[in-house]
């Protein structure tokens, strides 16, 4: 199956930083175990594969060095930005596993710019054994937990599990034991840990453990900071309409900016940069 191979690092500005995304084009999809061979190869955290070619309307697919997921946040801010560059200002809309994910790409300060509205965001309590489980294999204790933000599972378009920890200090130090970690997520069908410290009202830092797709940590996660943003209105830690912004990557070396508006109520806005990347030698 022919198409084109693109490369962009997302919620961000430079090369430098940001999640990388691959962005696979063609006329039609090639079959799944090629996807699969072809995103294993490019070994990003995420290669997104669209298909037709052009147009406003698309349908597209997420595999991970390891497996297919529903979403992906930086690699669909990455599709919007290639489509600015290679057809203009617009909506967009993406046919994924979980709904159409309209796409708002625009130019602005000399930069291209993306935005996806998300699904309807859902959320629910974390189980004492889920979360003692998630902990261990974290090496975190119960009492590093901010009780502000429950811990919970969130979704909107992926399940994550959300803990929020009291201190910057405990965010930073992460080493956890990632065959355990993989064995608890695959168990209770997670894509993320979104594991945040809200420094203020309006900003939060995060990491986020993605062993499930092969990826020690993601560096940017568009649908866990959806999720996030959900939780957070829908169960009344902050006052919508809302903008909050998540720094992730830092600690890898990858800083990346993730701009999320939280509206009163349906899907969440997650909105960023890209850049391309050039092809490896």
């Amino acid at each position: 199956m022919r198409g084109r191979l693109y490369r962009y690092a997302a919620f961000t500005t430079t090369p430098q930083g940001g999640n990388r995304a691959g962005v696979w084009i063609g006329d039609a999809f090639p079959p799944a175990d090629e996807m699969q061979r072809i995103a294993t190869e490019v070994g990003y955290p995420m290669t997104a594969f669209l298909a037709p070619a052009r147009g406003f309307d698309r349908k597209v697919r997420y595999f991970s060095i390891e497996r297919e997921v529903d979403l992906c946040g930086h690699a669909t801010i990455a599709c919007g930005i290639q489509f600015g560059q290679a057809e203009g200002e617009g909506e967009y809309r993406l046919a994924t596993k979980v709904g159409v994910l309209p796409v708002s790409v625009r130019r602005c300060c000399g930069r291209w710019e993306a935005a996806f509205v998300s699904a309807k965001p859902r959320h629910e309590p974390a189980s004492s054994a889920l979360l003692g489980a998630a902990l261990a294999a974290l090496r975190w204790r119960e009492g590093d937990v901010d009780p502000l933000v429950p811990p919970a599972r969130i979704y909107a378009g992926n399940w994550h599990l959300l803990i929020a920890v009291r201190t910057a200090a405990r965010l930073a130090a992460l080493d956890y034991d990632y065959e355990r970690l993989k064995s608890v997520m695959l168990a209770d069908g997670l894509a993320t840990l979104q594991l945040v410290w809200r420094k203020r009202p309006e900003l939060f830092h995060a990491r986020s453990p993605f062993p499930v797709g092969g990826i020690v940590e993601d560096p940017a996660t568009g649908s866990g900071a959806a999720a996030l943003g959900g939780y957070l209105r829908d169960a009344g830690l902050l006052q919508a309409p809302a903008d909050i912004e998540i720094r992730q990557g830092e600690t890898m070396g990858r800083p990346s900016r993730i701009a999320v508006r939280i509206p009163a109520s349906g899907g969440i806005i997650v909105s960023g940069n890209a850049v391309p990347l050039e092809d490896p030698a």
